[in-house]
Formats: structure tokens, C-alpha cells, sequence
């Protein structure tokens, strides 16, 4: 944990920590949380400033190298995404220009992955597990964004180090995913970084191939019983949402919506990131 700015005087982070996670389990607004957490203001100026510096991501990093290092993390990859309903308090955030406040240009993302679909304004969170539950990378997009278009982006987030020297690892030997992911650029994208995709056919995509006759090719391996696996990211996702701060969205930047759990990494990309 980073060291304290006032010279070992400020509020024991283990205090800040359970008054952060108080918020986000009940979604409460941060003037009602419970004094024994001390003053709101602290909790809040530290989860906006541990985002900024990153101290969240360093968090999760810390953890998936010492998962790694004791061969716990298993490179079969989970990937989905789930939408989160925004509450009308995440709109309106202050765009940076000249002579914002610092934090304002720290914490800025362009359209704060906000986005508009029948139910009004939503966030959708990808995100990617390893076979056992263990969060690897999230990525944040506006709540119309399609599935199949953020996987490469995604899965070029993944690093996790090792303690001592070498190189990180950055590719899983296979990534589970459903119909939305299946596409044949994908399996292209995949086979050539030589990472194994297991996905079920479209079956638009399976009738096109099917009418090609000989020039539609062979349908693509599918291994359902590794298949199977994929319902670990789907648990994942249950087991966050039981906070009621990522369910819904109320934090108006996305950074401080997904990043002030310190079981994810926050990523960001905009609704026109395109691999």
C-alpha cells in the first residue's frame, strides 16, 4: 500500500479500505456512510487518488503474480460481457479543458463510457477470468457497444508479471467465449497469435457456409466439453454484483465506477475502438 502523505499521521488505509467497500456493497451515497469509517470526504479523495495512480491496478497485478508464481492461475480464458444499468447521477460529468483541476485531467475518458440504448443510459463491462474465477483484465465501454469488437482489445490488456526476472505473460493458451465472439476475423486474429478459441458456430455464419458449398470450408473445431468452463466468468459476475455499487452505476467517471473494487482492473475504451 502506498505510504501515507502526511507523514504516517493520515487514516489507517485498513479503516479507508472497509469504508470503500461499505459504499460500494450498498450503493449508499458517500455522505451516509457510517462515521466508524471515518469522515466520507477522506474515503472518497483516497479511492480518486488511488485511481489516478494506479494503486488499484498495482493491487490486482500484486495478486495475479503471486497466483502465478504458485501456479494457480490456469490459462484457459473466460471471456463476457455484462450491461449495468447508469443511474442518472453518473451523467454529467466534467469534461477536461484548460484550467481543470488535476484530478479532472487524471480521471477524464472520452464519453466516460457512457451510452444510450432502450433503457437509457448503460455501462458495459468485459471482462476476462482465467479458470478458476480469478478477474484478469476489465474493460469498460458505452452500454451499445458490440462484444466481438473488444475481444482483441481486451485480451491485449493481460500482463501479469513474475517475481524475479523475465518476461510477463500476455497470452492465455485458450480463450472460451460465446456465439457474440465468434466471428471468422476473430478465429483468424486468434490462430495467429497461436491461442487456442473454442466458440459455438453463428448460425447465420453456419448457413452461408453451408450454401458456399465446397468454397465455404470446414466448420471450425468446437470442443464442447472444454466448452463447458465458460461458466466461470458468468459466476464471476454474480459474485460482483452482489455489490451494489458495480450492479448499478452511480460514479458519473468510469474510472471511479469499476476501478474502486480492488478485484478488477479498469480499462477504457471508447465506443469507436475498433481492432
Amino acid at each position: 500500500m502506498p505510504s501515507s502523505a502526511r507523514g504516517g499521521q493520515g487514516r489507517d488505509h485498513r479503516q479507508v479500505i472497509d469504508g470503500i467497500l461499505w459504499q460500494l456493497r450498498t450503493g449508499a451515497p458517500w455522505r451516509d456512510v457510517p462515521k466508524r469509517y471515518g469522515p466520507w470526504k477522506t474515503l472518497h479523495e483516497r479511492l480518486r487518488r488511488w485511481t489516478a495512480d494506479g494503486t488499484w491496478d498495482r493491487i490486482l497485478a500484486r495478486v495475479q503474480t503471486t497466483q502465478a508464481d504458485a501456479g494457480r492461475i490456469e490459462w484457459v480464458f473466460s471471456i463476457d460481457s455484462t450491461v449495468v444499468r447508469a443511474h442518472q447521477h453518473a451523467a454529467g460529468a466534467r469534461h477536461p479543458a484548460g484550467g481543470s483541476a488535476a484530478w479532472v485531467e487524471d480521471l477524464a475518458l472520452p464519453g466516460e463510457a457512457l451510452g444510450r440504448s432502450r433503457g437509457g443510459l448503460s455501462t458495459k463491462i468485459h471482462l476476462a477470468t482465467d479458470a478458476r474465477g480469478l478477474p484478469m483484465v476489465v474493460l469498460l465501454t458505452p452500454g451499445q457497444a458490440g462484444d466481438n469488437p473488444q475481444l482483441l482489445i481486451l485480451l491485449d490488456q493481460v500482463r501479469v508479471n513474475a517475481f524475479g526476472p523475465g518476461r510477463p505473460r500476455k497470452r492465455p493458451d485458450c480463450v472460451l467465449a460465446d456465439r457474440a465472439y465468434s466471428s471468422p476475423s476473430t478465429r483468424h486474429a486468434l490462430r495467429a497469435r497461436g491461442i487456442r478459441f473454442v466458440s459455438p458456430e453463428k448460425k447465420d455464419h453456419a448457413a452461408h457456409r453451408r450454401r458456399r458449398g465446397s468454397r465455404g470450408g470446414r466448420p471450425p473445431a468446437f470442443d464442447a466439453e472444454v466448452y463447458k468452463g465458460r461458466n466461470v466468468v458468468e459466476r464471476c459476475f454474480n459474485r460482483l454484483k452482489q455489490f451494489r455499487g458495480l450492479a448499478t452505476r452511480y460514479a458519473k467517471r468510469a474510472a471511479g465506477h469499476w476501478s474502486s473494487s480492488p478485484r478488477s482492473r479498469c480499462g477504457c475504451a471508447d465506443s469507436q475502438d475498433r481492432p
